[in-house]
């Protein structure tokens, strides 16, 4: 292609399982001729960090070149390295570092999901997304059906009691158990207690937790207030003084004292459902637990 220049690039240092090699060359491009992927991992971009890397890019270029793959079109796709390149096109740059490998689809996106989960500032939701994009593209399925399987692996794994590896003796079980085991990050039974609930969070703790205004320990305890508007009133405030977990849980206990007695009566019979369709005294473990706070209501009942 007559838009680029071969030449070594020294600087290059991390993520050099994307590149397949330590020594891997770069070579020079005009920045107009890569385009973006039309899926990308990553939605969110912090402003600030944002705009801090544009400065180094303009005091110092480009020091880690991008990952990009050959177009029918003699273009090329990026793969990896989208805020560099969001960076070099602020400053106007006209040509970059890249390295190019020839990637299948799946190739390209496999990669683009590592280089996203690899981020320093990965946010717990970016994290859960792209974790469950990743399973769904080693598992030929869809994120829908991949959250379903994990499910399945939890309740196998609470009704045996048995070790995980004999939960579920099936070929999808084994890949999740290494790409788990690949990413290094944590568990997939901790996955499924810790990170997929966030999904379900209301949408404005979900977007406080994107933008990393609030830590998801926190924003699950205040997605759990109903009224919207008190939500985003404790949410609100639990980001700008900072308040912490204790002091987020005591504003909800004091918030819930005075709740109305319909709403009181509504939680009362809604843990009553959950806890018929869980099915509870089937989990000796969970029954145990259960059958103590039984007979404290009961205890509560007759004193009444």
């Amino acid at each position: 292609m007559s838009n680029r220049r071969d030449r070594p690039y020294q600087q290059m240092k991390p993520l050099d399982i994307l590149f397949g090699e330590s020594q891997a060359v770069a070579e020079i491009v005009a920045i107009e001729s890569i385009c973006l992927p039309s899926q990308q991992p990553r939605r969110y971009f912090d402003p600030q960090a944002m705009q801090e890397l544009v400065e180094s890019v303009r005091q110092h270029g480009i020091l880690q070149p991008m990952l990009v793959r050959s177009r029918a079109d003699n273009k090329y796709e990026l793969v990896a390295g989208e805020r560099r390149y969001r960076a070099a096109k602020v400053v106007g740059l006209t040509e970059v570092p890249v390295v190019i490998r020839e990637l299948s689809d799946q190739e390209a996106m496999q990669l683009s999901l590592i280089e996203n989960l690899c981020r320093e500032d990965l946010n717990p939701v970016e994290e859960t997304e792209g974790i469950l994009q990743l399973l769904a593209l080693h598992l030929n399925s869809d994120i829908i059906d991949v959250t379903s399987l994990l499910y399945r692996m939890k309740n196998a794994a609470d009704k045996q009691d048995e070790s995980r590896h004999n939960v579920m003796p099936n070929s999808e079980a084994q890949v999740v158990e290494e790409v788990f085991t690949s990413l290094g990050l944590m568990t997939w039974e901790s996955f499924i207690k810790n990170r997929l609930p966030l999904l379900n969070l209301s949408d404005d703790v979900l977007t406080a937790l994107r933008e990393g205004k609030i830590a998801y320990t926190k924003a699950k305890v205040i997605a759990r207030i109903k009224d919207e508007t008190v939500r985003q009133e404790l949410l609100a405030v639990a980001i700008a003084e900072n308040l912490s977990l204790t002091q987020i849980q005591s504003r909800i206990k004091a918030i819930s004292s005075t709740s109305d007695p319909d709403e009181r009566k509504e939680r009362v019979e809604g843990t009553m459902r959950r806890v018929k369709q869980a099915k509870v005294w089937e989990n000796q473990q969970k029954w145990s637990r259960l059958e103590t706070l039984l007979a404290q209501i009961e205890e509560l009942l007759v004193q009444e």
